[in-house]
């Protein structure tokens, strides 16, 4: 899913801003707010993951027992 986003981001930033021709126009969503959503979709889906979550652990120095 995030080489997918990732190959829009792409596309998005080499393609032009807008597009008219005889039919009617066209008009990508603006870079920034691309670069914003896969930010968040990257985030969610390391959420969803508990087992790369932080764990607690107790450490014991090696000196002391």
């Amino acid at each position: 899913m995030a080489e997918e986003l990732t190959d829009t981001i792409k596309r998005n930033a080499e393609g032009p801003a807008e597009a008219h021709g005889d039919a009617g126009g066209v008009k990508q969503h603006p870079l920034p707010d691309v670069v914003e959503t896969d930010k968040y979709m990257l985030n969610k889906a390391a959420a969803s993951r508990p087992s790369l979550s932080l764990r607690k652990v107790k450490i014991i120095p090696s000196g002391s027992v």
